[in-house]
């Protein structure tokens, strides 16, 4: 039973003030970061106004244990500041509230990998802003004061914030939605403005997402395998190669025309390969667009992953050893949806077992399991190779025999001085990356295989790329051309182009997102099936142009999706309504 004890000096009255201090230092923690974005005009009012009800929550427990007011405070104040911590250094980097998608990215990375975002972000202002913000927290905190109330009254106030707040429009919800487990998820969505809530719905989001991929995984010979599938190459040896690119923007690649020599060898191949230039990724993030590429899942239907074969799944129906050899920071059998999707091949092979993205992890690792699963002795191979590509921190990503780009030359003007080192090392990744890239493609050539290997990255970076060269990363809700363009190109061995045609010099500008990858792979292997569209392979004669898609998917309602070939340069304004 409850116990309250009124002050010994009896109040004259109801102290608004000390309830009003006390609402102040709850509100402050979320409310700083939503006063900013209604300053700067970056998002509608909705954000502010849940911020501001869901602030009101912490009053309860105060009115209740008047005595314990400034204990109380500070745990929970130390908790909120964490918190706002966390979403006012995203505000002071991108000018945005935090999304849903970047907690996710926060939830797969480790703390070495946030440390090398941290550097490449930091700015010494930056200090000063969280000083001050930690010192007006603790100047709020010394006007805090008990409020007391009568017992009774005490009950009443408390339930009623509780009903208020909580109750009621989680009824509200749950009766629009017509089930709880909906009006719940509304009701997230709701709070989500406010600190330390931001962070527990996208966890509890994301281990929902991760237990619906990790079921996906247990019961995949529950989802229903492809219909009628046929393969023009049944019974005929095989190998197939697919290479899975990391950040790499193919407007800094000089097979696609950059002025700098950043890809040397794949140049020297050029005359060899299909090189798409008019292929974008469906989002800027590694997990998100994995789950469109690899699945049937696309910008429109993104929940397609959790029910249908993947891209490795297909070919093991269609009688093809799989295998999966990584050099992304999986380590070996942590519970990532990206280990998830590798889970789903017969073979894997985990290079990158390090705590550190540090610069001893180069994808030149790859290339010795590569070659040993193409001389694996099964007649038909699929083998995925996932490099670490050109990620964040570009300086890791190369070893200093091709640290070849030191200065401004070939840097564009706008490019500020302290900016140049980034982005010279990016440019060194890119370099790297060619090398790996042409590596498994000669190493593919030598062994006389009957296939084809197709590279693509999963989704850009804008290294000081675009308009104003102040973009540096990737931000889903403030998307430039560089976080989606990706190279996209494939090579065929001379085996199989006497069987297959692979013309395909009017195909190469077709407008094109990997989120439809499925299809067009299915078509270049001679794979056929009732789910196949071959008006969304890139290759086909078939082939039929659609908007290209961008955006979160699951926040259409607040962000409608983008045609990301109708953007314009210093903004994203054509949305496509759903």
């Amino acid at each position: 039973m409850f116990r309250f004890k009124r002050s010994d000096v009896a109040a004259k009255g109801f102290d608004w003030t000390a309830l009003l201090w006390m609402f102040l230092f709850f509100w402050y923690f979320s409310g700083i970061t939503q006063l900013l974005i209604q300053l700067t005009g970056t998002s509608g009012f909705s954000g502010f106004r849940q911020a501001f009800f869901m602030s009101a929550l912490w009053l309860a427990p105060m009115l209740l244990f008047p005595k314990k007011t400034r204990v109380m405070a500070a745990v929970i104040g130390v908790v909120l500041w964490a918190c706002s911590m966390a979403s006012l250094g995203y505000f002071f980097i991108y000018q945005q509230e935090f999304s849903q998608s970047v907690i996710f990215i926060m939830f797969e990375s480790n703390v070495s990998e946030a440390g090398e975002y941290m550097t490449q972000y930091f700015a010494w202002w930056m200090v000063l802003a969280f000083l001050a913000h930690t010192a007006f927290a603790y100047f709020l905190w010394t006007r805090l004061r008990p409020v007391y109330l009568p017992r009774g009254k005490a009950l009443v106030a408390a339930t009623a914030i509780l009903v208020a707040v909580v109750g009621y429009p989680l009824m509200k919800q749950t009766v629009r939605a017509g089930s709880f487990a909906q009006g719940f998820d509304k009701f997230e969505s709701r709070i989500e403005p406010a600190v330390p809530w931001q962070m527990a719905v996208a966890y509890h989001r994301y281990r929902e997402t991760l237990a619906g991929m990790q079921d996906m995984l247990k019961s995949a010979s529950t989802i229903p395998p492809l219909h009628n599938l046929k393969d023009a190459m049944a019974n005929q040896p095989a190998t197939l190669v697919l290479v899975i690119g990391e950040s790499t923007n193919r407007q800094r690649m000089s097979l696609y025309g950059y002025p700098r020599e950043t890809t040397p060898e794949l140049d020297k191949l050029k005359d060899q390969l299909a090189v798409f230039d008019n292929v974008i990724t469906p989002r800027p993030y590694t997990i998100e667009a994995l789950q469109q590429v690899l699945t049937f899942a696309d910008e429109e239907h993104p929940d397609l992953y959790l029910s249908t074969p993947s891209l490795v799944s297909m070919m093991k129906q269609a009688g093809y050893k799989t295998f999966w050899i990584t050099n992304q920071q999986t380590m070996t059998k942590r519970n990532t949806m990206l280990t998830t999707f590798s889970e789903q091949a017969d073979e894997q092979v985990y290079l990158n077992n390090n705590r550190n993205q540090n610069a001893a992890q180069y994808d030149g690792d790859v290339i010795e399991p590569f070659n040993k699963a193409l001389a694996d002795a099964a007649p038909r191979k699929l083998i995925v190779v996932h490099l670490l590509g050109t990620h964040m921190s570009y300086q890791y990503r190369y070893p200093a025999s091709f640290d070849k780009f030191k200065d401004r030359n070939g840097v564009p003007s706008g490019v500020r001085d302290d900016q140049v080192p980034t982005y010279n090392s990016y440019d060194n990744a890119v370099l790297y990356n060619d090398f790996v890239v042409s590596s498994l493609i000669k190493d593919y050539a030598k062994s006389d295989p009957n296939g084809f290997l197709l590279y693509l990255s999963d989704h850009g970076e804008d290294v000081f790329d675009s308009v104003g060269h102040g973009t540096l990363g990737r931000n889903e809700n403030k998307p430039t051309a560089p976080m989606y363009t990706i190279p996209f190109m494939a090579w065929a061995s001379p085996k199989w182009r006497e069987t297959h045609d692979w013309s395909f010099a009017g195909d190469l500008g077709r407008p094109y997102s990997s989120s439809q990858l499925i299809h067009t792979w299915a078509d270049l292997a001679g794979l056929s099936f009732d789910e196949l569209d071959r008006s969304k392979s890139l290759v086909s004669d078939s082939f039929k142009p659609r908007p290209l898609l961008i955006g979160n998917p699951y926040e259409r309602q607040q962000r409608p999706l983008i045609d990301f070939s109708l953007m314009k340069p210093k903004a994203a304004s054509a949305v496509v309504q759903q």
